[in-house]
């Protein structure tokens, strides 16, 4: 099973792990580790990606996964014992051992988070509307610690310079935080308003403003490396990997 190891100075207690598509059952256009049960592939296959996962990894308990809505919605780990339901949400965390957090993607940008201490861990999906509209910060509030204490690695997304978007997208961010102007660049013909987007550093400007200075990662492009990661702008029909954390 191909997994990317974060590299990043986490405590000894943070296990985190990235998958790619590389070691699953899944058929094409699946190929192979889709760990998505929500994108047209065969259940029992989807299943038996995860199973197998989790097995590699050697959990105590299967990762939670989400129902991600592109939204800022936090849960935290565990779930209540009357909890029956897939938890909508798009960031989950947990400061309970052996309880994993794990999101899911294919192009939009993954973040995990961790404090020094290595009390409360953390994963966020975070797509330009979610990005845009909080999610980073919402994770961080919800982890209830020091920013200043806080880490953040930075997942497989699509990359700058194959991430195009409308002039609507480069307004959200910029109204917002207007040095976010710096990580657009225009596109094509000056006036059809398309810009080419940098998710990776409008990510680290948010987290920089929320007071997060320890941020690693983010030299992927989901979109042009298509041996490693599903990607939904290059293949609509496609699997999604998943950014893993938890505690020992």
């Amino acid at each position: 099973m191909d997994l990317i190891q974060p590299n990043w100075p986490a405590p000894a207690n943070v296990r985190s792990a990235q998958t790619t598509r590389s070691g699953g059952v899944s058929a094409p256009p699946y190929t192979s580790l889709n760990l998505g049960a929500h994108v047209g592939d065969v259940f029992a296959d989807v299943q038996l990606n995860r199973e197998q996962l989790a097995n590699h990894l050697h959990l105590t308990n299967k990762p939670v996964w989400l129902e991600q809505v592109h939204g800022t919605g936090v849960v935290t780990l565990p779930l209540s014992v009357q909890a029956t339901s897939t938890p909508i949400a798009d960031a989950v965390l947990s400061r309970t051992p052996e309880q994993v957090c794990a999101i899911m993607t294919a192009d939009c940008l993954p973040v995990l988070f961790c404090d020094t201490a290595g009390t409360v861990v953390a994963a966020a999906h975070a797509g330009w509307r979610g990005l845009a509209n909080g999610v980073l910060e919402a994770t961080l509030q919800a982890m209830k610690v020091d920013s200043a204490t806080v880490m953040a690695w930075l997942g497989p997304a699509i990359g700058p310079n194959a991430f195009e978007v409308g002039g609507e997208v480069r307004a959200a961010f910029v109204a917002h935080l207007p040095q976010s102007a710096v990580a657009f660049v225009a596109h094509a013909d000056p006036g059809a308003d398309k810009w080419l987007a940098d998710i990776y550093q409008l990510a680290r400007l948010r987290l920089a403003a929320a007071g997060v200075t320890q941020c690693y990662g983010g030299d992927y492009c989901t979109y042009t490396d298509s041996e490693r990661f599903f990607s939904y702008r290059r293949e609509p029909k496609t699997g999604r990997q998943a950014s893993l954390i938890w505690l020992e």
